[in-house]
């Protein structure tokens, strides 16, 4: 380490005085982006390579730990740079940290929304409200976590965009991917038609379903007669799947009914409507 520390003295000797502290700022920045490289794949080997006790956590949890850790260093480090650039330039930040913490009121009341930000994220991962990977509503947007921070969160939408959301704007979250999901199909019957042969149709899609599916936990099940329409009877379906399949499962469901309505002739009810002719004395058509 001393040999290294000689060796890049007496080559920052050598240089015009001119240009030394430029030179330093780029070694630091340098360096700083060698440090978060190195960081960052350390990071990923105690939680995705080898032996490790993070090994027994889920996926998402391990993705949500080493998003933190990342974040946590990159802030260090992009801290301890600015600290060696100041220094470079010539600013004393011994004085400087020292006035900091005289004025640490003032600046706490300018950077309210940081300081909000990093404790609102220190609550969301405290609380393991969610995790990365997993699918929620927040602060207005819905989508896939996608990096999670002790200032922002990523949640990456079915579009494919990406919203950088401050942690502190983050007031409710609706998190889809824990425990058991519902899967739930209206299906619209014709009052025309035989309601028990309808009924025994849908007993007997709810059954393929459940042997084609694996991702199925409960059900599907024919809950009944939930609504009496203008033009039709509603007959409700409920299964319950593993996270992130409700939806595929409902698509599955409606397609088996499609072809089991086709194949036993029962027809779907459509919008009517009755014209009453009346011809009587005094009366016009």
């Amino acid at each position: 380490m001393e040999d290294i520390v000689q060796a890049y003295n007496s080559v920052i000797n050598q240089l015009p005085t001119s240009i030394i502290p430029l030179v330093k700022i780029v070694i630091v920045l340098i360096v700083s982006a060698f440090i978060i490289k190195i960081a960052d794949r350390f990071v990923a080997r105690i939680f995705f390579m080898g032996k490790s006790e993070y090994r027994n956590f889920d996926e998402n949890k391990r993705k949500t730990l080493a998003s933190l850790l990342k974040s946590m260093i990159r802030y260090v480090t992009y801290f301890m740079a600015a600290l060696n650039i100041l220094e470079i330039i010539g600013v004393n930040t011994s004085s400087l940290l020292a006035a900091a913490g005289v004025g640490g009121l003032a600046v706490g009341f300018g950077a309210q929304n940081l300081v909000k930000d990093v404790i609102s994220g220190f609550f969301l991962i405290f609380e393991d409200q969610f995790n990365v990977g997993d699918y929620v509503e927040a602060a207005g947007v819905a989508g896939i976590v996608d990096e999670m921070g002790l200032r922002t969160t990523k949640i990456r939408d079915f579009g494919g965009q990406i919203h950088i959301i401050p942690n502190g704007e983050i007031t409710l979250v609706t998190n889809h991917s824990r425990g058991m999901m519902r899967a739930l199909v209206n299906i619209n019957i014709s009052y025309e038609e035989d309601l028990d042969k309808v009924l025994r149709a849908l007993e007997d899609v709810c059954r393929k379903v459940r042997e084609k599916r694996n991702d199925i936990v409960e059900g599907p099940t024919v809950l009944g007669i939930s609504n009496l329409g203008p033009t039709e009877i509603v007959v409700s379906l409920m299964a319950k799947t593993v996270p992130m399949q409700q939806w595929s499962v409902e698509r599955e469901i409606r397609k088996a009914v499609l072809e089991k309505f086709k194949d036993e002739g029962i027809e779907k009810p459509y919008p009517r409507m009755v014209y009453i002719n009346r011809q009587s004395k005094g009366e016009e058509l």
